[in-house]
């Protein structure tokens, strides 16, 4: 990297330990200290004013003494960006305003499944969803229990679960779904194994509800149809493209995936079904240079990090 300044940039960081373990790796640290970005750990307990000085705030905390934390520096700072704001965050906390981002955006051939929130496990008679259904706690918080899904093949696989939560239709994607990962103006598609495809045949003599953990016995005791993997094609990237462009405006949020899976029966229709905010990067290809370049540029005013 060329033209980098006397003085290397000030990134101050908080994060979860889970999240600094897996993410503040000695690897990123040298290429970016490399690179003229120096890492800095910040404590949250203490006022950010007396901190730093800082070219750019990084962090993945969600309690309101932290927010309350990032606004008192933000109102002194205003021309320090901040990744990401707290309100641009809390979007994708919630899995019915995560997904509402993308309907927004109107991009042709692509869209959401249907789904609703319960908030009383009573009355659940006319659901107007058809089974089999997905079951997601509607707080995308990355805690344990933000975790637990289940798939829910009739109505006695409603009992047991906690509301407040999602029912989403489980929708047949042939057993692919597709990660992107989002870093300013990088964007990386993968594809992964996911849940296997449920015909109406098998659906029949499925009952009550399964954990996410449990699925993949569902294959191996015939109840899922097979995945062809290694030859499933990749979406379009222009439809990619397209899609990191809109989320990244609508949200105001360049560090981010979403995993989108394609209509099992309409092949030109992609579905996203889930966003989050500040994923794993480590595994990801150039992990370091991908992430410094970005934290470069957010310095540098060429990313806009909303509010800030």
């Amino acid at each position: 990297m060329s033209n980098l300044s006397s003085k290397p940039y000030q990134i101050g960081y908080a994060l979860t330990p889970k999240k600094e373990q897996t993410f503040i790796v000695p690897s990123l640290l040298s290429y970016a200290s490399q690179n003229g970005v120096v890492l800095t750990k910040i404590d949250p307990t203490k006022p950010l004013i007396q901190q730093g000085p800082f070219d750019c705030i990084l962090h993945k905390l969600y309690d309101s003494d932290w927010k309350q934390n990032l606004q008192d520096f933000a109102s002194r700072n205003p021309n320090i960006p901040i990744i990401a704001s707290p309100e641009s965050i809390d979007i994708l906390r919630n899995r019915i305003s995560m997904l509402e981002t993308v309907s927004k955006l109107k991009i042709n051939n692509t869209g959401v499944p249907k789904q609703i929130t319960i908030t009383e496990v009573t009355g659940l008679e006319n659901l107007k969803l058809n089974f089999p259904l997905i079951a997601k706690p509607l707080d995308a918080d990355g805690s344990e229990t933000s975790h637990k899904l289940h798939l829910i093949f009739d109505k006695d696989g409603l009992n047991n679960l906690t509301a407040p939560f999602v029912l989403q239709e489980f929708v047949n994607h042939g057993g692919v779904v597709f990660k992107v990962y989002v870093a300013g103006k990088y964007f990386r598609c993968v594809k992964r194994k996911s849940l296997p495809d449920i015909s109406e045949e098998k659906l029949v003599n499925l009952k009550g509800s399964l954990p996410f953990s449990q699925v993949s016995n569902l294959a191996a005791a015939g109840g899922g149809e097979g995945c062809k993997f290694e030859k499933t094609e990749m979406p379009p990237e222009s439809l990619v493209k397209e899609l990191v462009e809109g989320l990244k405006d609508e949200l105001r949020i360049n560090l981010f995936n979403f995993d989108v899976i394609r209509d099992g029966k309409n092949k030109e229709n992609y579905l996203v079904i889930d966003i989050n905010y500040f994923p794993g990067y480590a595994k990801m290809p150039d992990f370091e240079s991908v992430i410094t370049d970005f934290l470069r540029d957010v310095v540098h005013k060429d990313i806009n990090c909303g509010d800030n």
